[in-house]
């Protein structure tokens, strides 16, 4: 019964995509990248105005594509009800980022954020500072889940001593950008991790798996180029005044926590979570309320300072002299809070309706399926999604929405070539959450720029991260190498009898 129920839902999908002419298809796709290079690309260049929010973007190509639905002969309640379930499916990656912001923030109140920077920044050593501006937002982002946050807080300090240091910015910048990214595709915390695995309907550590063949060699050879960099652009020595304000900042963190190793369990936790494949909702608030009651014994905050951090953020004025607090360690410790990511979950939002809409006429199968027609071999499935996803993150400069545009059009591809979906969850990371740093226009390198001081032209080529991955990632699709093929079913039997 449950595989005849099965064939005639793939019936019932095929009969709809027949039903659904090209055109129909196409024109909700076309209006979302005409609103996208209009509101991203030409406003602010030609007419010099704010670009528009991606939010509003996104609901004017869901209210397009609803008004086509309803005027080609589509029942509102049949669309609606699509969106419906669309939103549905993404509850789970909704309360991931809601508890994301709830972490961040408690490993501020209890200090131990602090205290990896405080102790990552003292000894560093003028040749090595390319390496360090690498591997401490790699420690950093995988342990927060956030790359901005990441860049605006230990990549900010980082430039600073670097500066002091007369080091090469540029190579700073790449560095700590690449690093910042590494944390931002592996963590289980992070935005951009949950999303890819949520759009390729696949779980979130079979996600991680998948990542680590294209991560894990692309950083191992970046770490080794940055520690060779530190030789040939060797950094000029800091002055005492430099050094002095490096103190400043670092007694400016120390007199405000209570530094002790076990300010390293909550981190610990997600780490023990994480390898052994405990749910990742529950481990994370496990590590918040270690955090919360290693605040309240070892740090110098009242149980409103805990609450107040939780719900709002970390504010540095709750602690002794905050408000004569340096901007660098405002800057450090001012975030978290259940509203940090309010923006992605807005925007995620918005970008499951559109997206619940089109796929009530599968728009996306439609499109994708006539333009791979002629692709049947593995290796082309997997270049394609790959262009595909840095094209559309160049266009949207989202990576939520290129995930989910992406990703419910690969889906039926994967399956029909027996290609596992982690793989399509691996290449959007790998050509889109890596790759939306390289492009000039995109929002993630205006902040990059912006946070830095950093021009794009100096650090791009030093993004060395990035790079490698996506060679990485094609050759692997090229080769057959970690391109993992779902089981025959002849096969799979001779795997359990053997088993047995």
């Amino acid at each position: 019964m449950k595989s005849d129920a099965m064939n005639d839902q793939v019936e019932n999908e095929q009969t709809v995509v027949s039903e659904t002419p090209l055109w129909q298809a196409l024109l909700p796709i076309v209006v979302l990248l005409i609103l996208v290079i209009g509101g991203l690309v030409l406003l602010p260049r030609f007419a010099h105005r704010d670009p528009l929010p991606l939010e509003i973007i996104f609901i004017a190509a869901a209210a397009y594509t609803i008004t086509q639905l309803l005027l080609t002969g589509h029942r509102w309640e049949d669309i609606q009800k699509t969106i419906v379930k669309k939103l549905a499916s993404a509850l789970p990656a909704f309360f991931i980022l809601f508890s994301i912001g709830l972490i961040i923030g408690s490993w501020m109140v209890c200090g131990t954020v602090p205290m990896l920077v405080y102790y990552g920044l003292k000894w560093v050593q003028p040749n090595l500072i390319y390496i360090v501006a690498f591997v401490c937002p790699i420690l950093f982002s995988t342990m927060t889940g956030t790359s901005w946050g990441s860049v605006g807080t230990i990549g900010v300090v980082l430039i600073g001593i670097a500066g002091a240091m007369g080091a090469n910015l540029g190579i700073v910048a790449g560095a700590v950008v690449g690093g910042a990214y590494f944390g931002d595709k592996l963590s289980p915390l992070s935005d951009t991790t949950n999303m890819a695995s949520l759009a390729a309907d696949v779980k979130l550590y079979d996600h991680i798996y998948s990542m680590l063949f294209t991560t894990i060699p692309s950083a191992l050879i970046a770490g080794a180029i940055y520690v060779v960099l530190g030789f040939i652009f060797v950094p000029e020595a800091a002055t005492a005044k430099d050094r002095e304000q490096l103190e400043l900042f670092l007694n400016s963190l120390s007199s405000r926590f209570e530094f002790n190793w076990l300010l390293l369990l909550p981190p610990a936790v997600v780490l023990v979570g994480s390898i052994s494949r405990k749910p990742i909702i529950p481990t994370i608030f496990a590590s918040i309320l270690c955090a919360c009651a290693l605040a309240l014994i070892y740090q110098p905050f009242q149980w409103n300072d805990v609450i107040q951090t939780l719900y709002k953020g970390f504010d540095v004025n709750m602690t002794k002299n905050g408000a004569e607090a340096m901007a660098e360690t405002k800057v450090l410790l001012n975030r978290g809070g259940l509203y940090a990511l309010n923006d992605a979950i807005i925007t995620a939002f918005m970008v499951f309706i559109y997206i619940g809409a089109l796929s009530h006429i599968r728009a996306m199968q439609t499109v994708v399926g006539k333009m791979l027609h002629l692709a049947q071999e593995r290796w082309q499935v997997i270049v394609g999604t790959l262009s595909t996803t840095a094209a559309t993150i160049a266009l949207t400069s989202n990576q939520f929405a290129t995930c989910f545009i992406v990703g419910d059009a690969f889906k039926a591809k994967y399956d029909e070539l027996k290609i596992k979906r982690n793989v399509l969850s691996r290449s959007l990371e790998d050509a889109g959450t890596m790759v939306e740093t390289l492009v000039p226009w995109s929002l993630a390198t205006i902040y990059m720029v912006s946070t830095l001081g950093v021009k794009f032209h100096h650090y791009v080529g030093w993004q060395l991260l990035s790079i490698i991955n996506l060679v990485v990632a094609v050759v692997y699709a090229l080769t057959g190498f970690a391109c993992f093929v779902e089981p025959t079913k002849k096969k799979q039997h001779e795997e359990e009898k053997n088993i047995d």
